[in-house]
């Protein structure tokens, strides 16, 4: 399916899955990817910055990774309310959340610097990047979505190996959403990421419209949920409406994440590190077997010498979790996330 599609999208960029959701600007921070000092600019990924005072220096700090097609920007909502809920929990918590985009995602689209190849480790080598080129400390939890969970545990599984040097700090805690740990196989899902990949790579550059490209994806069988999904990242284009990133990339990004396997980190998480996953009650992403397989690993606990995995079933939730029910994730999340005052 890759090799059909890299002949059908060379010219056509793609920028998907924003979230419209409205937001409180006081509590954004501008967004940036330059990091610049006396002798030289360097490009990094594009954030967003989350904290509830501005006032009040951070305690700790989550990065929030998107899926595939979408951007930090969907995960605004979610992450504001994830913020007030640990500061209610313990009010000496003042979390700062870092929404990034991911490689060829969002405002990362434009970067130029971000050079093949485009898979887990080099999206998960940026984030190390980013925390270098902004002088920042490493993040205390890092959170991913679908693919951002599998970015989440190669950044994990390379702090701990020693890949980003010696000034990297191992995050205390990932959080893996709905993202299966091993290989992905198509036979086990309806296919329609990739049937989305397709029919973007089948429409021109330029778009007549929104309602347009909403009302054809529409037509075409998907939902209109989806649809109005795909369609809210499209930019305004002089008449027209076009894309915002790179097909390819996101095809290249997209059977990285189905090839690689994380389980090895999983059956032994470096000490001090917490990967709790959580399982989408109606996704079809999951066999049951690897169910089990994590299941076995959450009842094994942690030992001195090493991290624990824990794992939770989201219900009444679908593959897109923060969408289908917000209010369960932060129930299963809030309680059980790290708390800042033993940093």
């Amino acid at each position: 399916m890759a090799a059909s599609l890299r002949a059908s999208s060379s010219s056509l960029r793609a920028r998907l899955l924003s979230s419209s959701a409205d937001w409180s600007p006081w509590r954004l921070l501008p967004s940036s990817s330059v990091h610049s000092d006396a002798a030289n600019q360097t490009e990094t990924l594009a954030f967003d910055e989350i904290q509830l005072s501005l006032e009040k220096p951070s305690t700790a700090t989550a990065f929030v990774l998107h899926g595939l097609l979408g951007s930090g920007r969907n995960w605004r909502t979610f992450s504001r309310t994830l913020a007030s809920q640990l500061r209610d929990r313990n009010p000496s918590d003042e979390w700062r959340m870092v929404l990034v985009d991911l490689r060829n995602h969002g405002n990362s689209a434009r970067i130029k610097g971000l050079c093949p190849p485009h898979d887990m480790s080099s999206a998960a080598k940026d984030l190390a990047d980013l925390v270098k080129a902004r002088g920042w400390t490493w993040p205390d939890v890092v959170v991913g979505h679908s693919m951002g969970g599998k970015v989440a545990l190669d950044f994990a599984e390379s702090c701990s190996r020693g890949d980003y040097g010696e000034s990297a700090v191992l995050p205390k805690q990932l959080w893996v959403l709905d993202s299966v740990p091993g290989e992905v196989s198509t036979d086990n899902s309806d296919g329609e990421v990739e049937r989305v990949l397709q029919t973007l790579a089948s429409l021109p550059s330029s778009l007549p419209s929104r309602k347009w490209v909403v009302d054809h994806m529409i037509s075409l069988g998907f939902s209109k949920s989806l649809s109005d999904w795909i369609g809210s990242n499209l930019k305004k284009d002089n008449e027209h409406v076009t894309w915002g990133f790179d097909l390819q990339a996101a095809i290249d990004m997209f059977t990285s994440y189905r090839e690689r396997s994380y389980w090895s980190l999983l059956e032994n998480p470096p000490k001090g590190l917490e990967i709790s996953i959580v399982q989408a009650e109606q996704s079809d992403r999951w066999y049951p077997d690897d169910v089990q397989r994590l299941k076995a690993l959450s009842r094994r606990g942690s030992k001195p010498d090493a991290g624990k995995v824990s794992f939770h079933l989201l219900p009444n939730s679908g593959h897109w979790v923060h969408v289908d029910n917000p209010k369960g994730l932060l129930d299963i999340m809030a309680p059980n996330f790290l708390c800042s005052v033993q940093n």
